[in-house]
């Protein structure tokens, strides 16, 4: 038999297969004579296709089988590796057979993908030169034959791609079909093979039992005293005794080795003739049908994208077939026989049609009631050399009531002017005496002083009641300057410090001086945000104003026990600057929430991608966590909660809210590693989506 799998000739380009898309349908040209004809059969002109392979009588020379090899290999497949070896071969070819059927279904799928995008283009293309305000003429002409081609293409593009998708279906199919009978013939062959070997090992064993008997017995035989024990159970045996039963179990021992060893032999010889030859044949056939199947089905694919690429080459540039001397245009001379001044000069001739009618020559009429008398007429010759005919009869002179008069020179100002005081600078006054050297400059016009009652002089620098920096103080840049303050307590300067601070101070110290394990800037803020802030739009994202968020700093840093914010008058009606100031407090803890000491083991933890994993991972470090840090911890969570609750309302989710507060809970991510920012993000959302299972809610 032969080892090696049947194989196909190359593929004819116009041959027929079990599945041959028509490729090679005709494009209709265009009345302009520069159409693409098409060919009825796609082949390539004056010459013979090249072969894939070798010639058939070379390659059945190569196909002979080798008497040694195929003794050889007879050899491999009927010992006792022959079915576990044809298994390991039929699931490598199940396996090569999945893989090009997986091909297959890409490479259709980017086919119809390309094909479909392409002809879209086409006709998009075409909706664009057929619009009153592209080009026309010889251009529109060829571009659209361009376009036709271009969609020729992707249909036959597409007709591959559905090519591709059956034989991807049919080889999958197949390739189902032989994993099935694998698993049949596995079965059965191994459970042949297993049986024989186990029947052997039995009569080894009773072979081994046999051989240790006989062995005491003839020691016993020789007067050997350590031939065995001799002790019964009512005592010592005699040298007869002991003999005699010895003689009894050899006995029984030769007839059960006996009897293992002919059922041995008898199931080998079963194996041999029956089972294994079975198991190896239909193997062998399985082997070959999908080697063949995956053979066919790539020579399939090698002839279905050669007639693409022909066929392609037959639009690009088109050949004459077979009995036609027809001669197409090709793409490139489609674009050569575009006309640019043609289309010029017909583009605009298409407009002459709207030339207006010629009007008569413009001339100068002067009113009869303006114009001199024959008298007054004088004619210089220069100006008789260029004077056209329509002005004879014009005095080179302007008429009396055209004649320019002195200017009357202006002494004062109306008293009741007042000059618009925009600036200090002196405005600049104009020099008049350029432009009529006969009238006298004047002296720069000075603004009076206001005189009305209640009337200040503007000054820039005048006090307002905004804070500005003096110019040599240096400013941020634009995008860290905040607004100025306008109301509320703001330190610096002579301001006393804070009597009693809560912003910057550690957990633990706040835990220890107030006895409350969650700050009350914690609580108010929260309380604040529950009761008024749960349903607006972007809350803890839409930021607040610095001027009230440092106005409710400054009531904590006094006195914490005064502030009530259950009444929205405490914080002026302004829930989002409340929410600020809560991110505000986290951040500038000297310790973060979630501390510098568990920094690194929550981000190790967020890197788990089995959520269970990493729920349980982060719930054992925040157990770990300060007792302070655990009960503001708890109480912000379960708050968040309830905020991304609301988040239809909000439009705050779980992931939003941990980009919002990830820096303020854990600090600024350490070193240059970008990374951390997202993985911070992904331990307050672990968190956040598990609050429940983490946290009690009582």
């Amino acid at each position: 038999m032969s080892a090696h799998p049947p194989t196909l000739p190359p593929m004819e380009v116009g041959a027929d297969t079990a599945f041959n898309p028509d490729f090679s349908n005709p494009v209709t040209g265009s009345a302009n004579g520069h159409g693409l004809d098409g060919a009825s059969e796609s082949h390539m002109p004056d010459s013979e296709p090249a072969p894939a392979v070798q010639p058939l009588d070379t390659q059945k020379q190569q196909d002979t089988p080798d008497p040694k090899t195929q003794k050889e290999v007879q050899e491999v497949l009927y010992s006792d590796i022959g079915i576990s070896t044809l298994l390991n071969r039929l699931k490598a070819s199940i396996a090569s057979a999945r893989d090009f059927a997986s091909f297959l279904k890409r490479r259709g799928a980017l086919e119809e993908d390309h094909a479909s995008r392409l002809k879209d283009l086409s006709h998009l293309t075409l909706q664009n030169l057929r619009k009153g305000d592209a080009r026309h003429e010889s251009y529109q002409r060829q571009f659209e034959q361009v376009m036709v081609a271009n969609e020729k293409i992707g249909e036959h593009g597409n007709q591959f791609g559905l090519a591709l998708h059956l034989m991807h279906e049919n080889l999958l199919q197949l390739a189902n079909k032989i994993e099935g009978s694998r698993k049949t013939w596995k079965q059965t062959g191994l459970a042949a093979e297993k049986k024989v070997k186990d029947a052997e090992a039995l009569a080894d064993k009773a072979k081994s039992k046999y051989d240790s008997l006989a062995e005491d017995l003839d020691r016993v035989k020789t007067g050997d005293s350590g031939a065995g024990r001799r002790f019964g159970i009512k005592g010592p045996k005699s040298a007869a005794q002991h003999e005699e039963e010895l003689q009894r179990k050899v006995q029984a021992a030769d007839a059960d080795y006996l009897s293992k060893v002919q059922t041995a032999q008898g199931q080998r010889k079963e194996l041999l003739s029956t089972h294994r030859p079975q198991a190896v044949a239909a193997l062998l056939d399985l082997i070959k049908e999908i080697d063949a199947a995956l053979t066919m089905e790539m020579q399939k694919f090698a002839s279905f994208y050669e007639k693409l690429i022909v066929n392609n080459g037959q639009v690009v540039i088109p050949q004459p077939s077979k009995g036609n001397t027809a001669q197409s245009s090709s793409i490139n001379q489609l674009i050569y026989h575009i006309n640019n001044d043609g289309d010029f000069e017909e583009y605009i001739l298409k407009h002459r049609s709207k030339i207006p009618s010629a009007r008569s020559e413009l001339k100068y009429e002067k009113h009869p009631s303006l114009a001199p008398s024959q008298s007054q007429v004088t004619t210089s010759p220069a100006a008789a050399a260029v004077r056209r005919p329509s002005v004879q009869g014009q005095t080179s002179q302007p008429p009396p009531s055209f004649q320019a008069q002195p200017r009357p020179q202006s002494t004062h100002l109306p008293t009741q002017y007042q000059p618009p005081q925009q600036s200090q600078q002196p405005v600049p006054q104009t020099n008049y005496q350029s432009y009529n050297s006969g009238y006298s400059q004047q002296p720069p016009y000075q603004h009076p002083q206001q005189s009305y009652p209640g009337a200040s002089t503007y000054s820039p620098v005048a006090d307002n009641p905004y804070q500005q920096l003096s110019p040599d103080q240096p400013r941020a840049p634009p995008a860290q300057q905040m607004p100025h303050q306008t109301a509320g307590i703001a330190y610096g300067g002579n301001a006393p410090p804070p009597v009693n601070p809560v912003f910057g101070v550690n957990l633990e110290d706040l835990f220890a001086r107030d006895g409350s394990p969650v700050p009350m800037v914690v609580y108010q803020c929260i309380q604040a945000v529950d009761m008024f802030g749960l349903e607006v739009e972007g809350i803890y994202r839409i930021p607040g104003t610095a001027s009230h968020i440092q106005a409710m700093k400054a009531l904590f840093d006094s006195d914490s026990s005064r502030v009530d914010f259950r009444n929205p008058e405490a914080f002026q009606h302004d829930v989002n600057s409340v929410a600020g100031l809560l991110k505000q407090f986290f951040r500038e803890l000297p310790d973060p929430l979630l501390t510098r000491a568990f920094y690194q083991q929550f981000i190790d933890a967020a890197r788990i991608d089995d959520e269970t994993m990493r729920r349980d991972s982060m719930h054992a470090l925040i157990n770990a966590l300060p007792d302070p840090n655990y009960a503001t911890l708890r109480a912000l969570i379960l708050h968040l909660h309830r905020v991304q609750q609301a988040s239809e309302a909000n439009r705050m989710s779980s992931a939003n809210l941990g980009i919002c507060w990830a820096p303020s809970v854990m600090g600024p991510h350490t070193g240059n590693n970008m990374a951390d920012a997202g993985l911070q993000a992904r331990v307050v959302l672990t968190i956040l989506d598990n609050a429940l299972q983490i946290f009690d809610e009582d």
